[in-house]
């Protein structure tokens, strides 16, 4: 599925244009942006929890030369499934 898809699926349940279903949905997807790069938690009850976690420094491999690389630590977004979704 991708942003169309979600957009299309709005305009057709709510009964609204399309553009104003993409309006919508480019809303709820710049506020999940500006929350998690304000290192926010967003539960979204029956889906799931998109979290910013640290990501520790490490070790990669060029799988091509085989050569060592250091990977800088920083922050990564996990998502946690809500019960309803893994029991799917």
């Amino acid at each position: 599925m991708i942003k169309a898809d979600l957009v299309n699926r709005v305009s057709e349940v709510s009964d609204v244009a399309r553009p104003l279903a993409a309006t919508a949905v480019e809303t709820i997807l710049e506020a999940m942006k500006a929350a998690l790069g304000e290192g926010k938690r967003i539960e979204l009850r029956g889906f799931g929890v998109f979290q910013v976690r640290d990501r520790k420094q490490g070790i990669g491999r060029n799988p091509k030369t085989g050569v060592e690389v250091d990977i800088a630590p920083g922050k990564t977004v996990r998502f946690k499934p809500g019960k309803y979704l893994r029991d799917l």
